[in-house]
């Protein structure tokens, strides 16, 4: 069986206290490797932006995966290419270190030329996406609009209101896979979710604990 690394990041300190981000891309990692006959053998995870110049400085854990694939000249495993980084420099610089990543998302077939490309491609729509935020926004006032007025605080509030719903739906997207490992572990009821949930340390969206009305609710939403 092949062997492999598996690297996982959050850069939130929201992420790194709820565990969500982490355990989310852990049981990614698991069922690719499962269906790709790839036996991880370390695990390396870190709490850090991807940002900057100096970023790799900033995440020891990368730099001590990529020693140890290096070492046993075997791949990296992400969940997504933006776990690596969103930054398109860093993650050319990336596949120079002669490690080769895989990146769960995409698949094995993505080689370093496909990942430089959808790096690019990710970079690109976050600048257009901010262009297109900042234009509309002095098209708003060049109009005479005033942004702090009440009016507009009743749209923000409606926009406000809906990234909120986002939110949530992507949190309970995110924790399905950990409540479906738990489920197949044994755990079939509403309390004996919410007891694991909470003996992994993962917090619910709101509070710091899981009650079985909070697993009700995450499993409605996503049903």
């Amino acid at each position: 069986m092949e062997r492999a690394i598996a690297y996982l990041r959050v850069s939130t300190q929201g992420q790194e206290r709820s565990g969500l981000g982490i355990e989310a891309q852990r049981a990614a990692i698991e069922r690719f490797a499962a269906a790709e006959s790839l036996l991880i053998t370390a695990e390396y995870s870190e709490f850090e932006t991807g940002k900057g110049v100096d970023a790799l400085d900033r995440r020891p854990q990368l730099a001590t995966a990529l020693a140890a694939a290096r070492r046993a000249k075997c791949s990296i495993v992400v969940s997504k290419l933006d776990r690596l980084s969103r930054d398109v420099a860093f993650v050319s610089g990336l596949m120079s270190q002669r490690v080769a990543f895989i990146v769960a998302e995409i698949g094995r077939d993505a080689d370093p030329f496909m990942l430089h490309l959808y790096a690019a491609l990710a970079e690109k729509e976050r600048r257009l996406i901010s262009e297109r935020t900042t234009a509309a926004l002095q098209a708003k006032k060049a109009s005479g609009a005033k942004l702090g007025n009440p009016t507009n605080l009743c749209v923000a509030g409606s926009i406000g209101r809906i990234a909120q719903a986002q939110a949530a739906d992507e949190f309970a997207t995110n924790l399905m896979p950990v409540v479906q490992a738990i489920r197949n572990a044994g755990a079939l009821t509403l309390s004996e979710i919410a007891n694991a949930l909470n003996g992994r340390g993962i917090r619910p969206a709101r509070g710091s604990k899981w009650h079985r009305s909070s697993v009700r609710n995450l499993i409605a939403r996503i049903k």
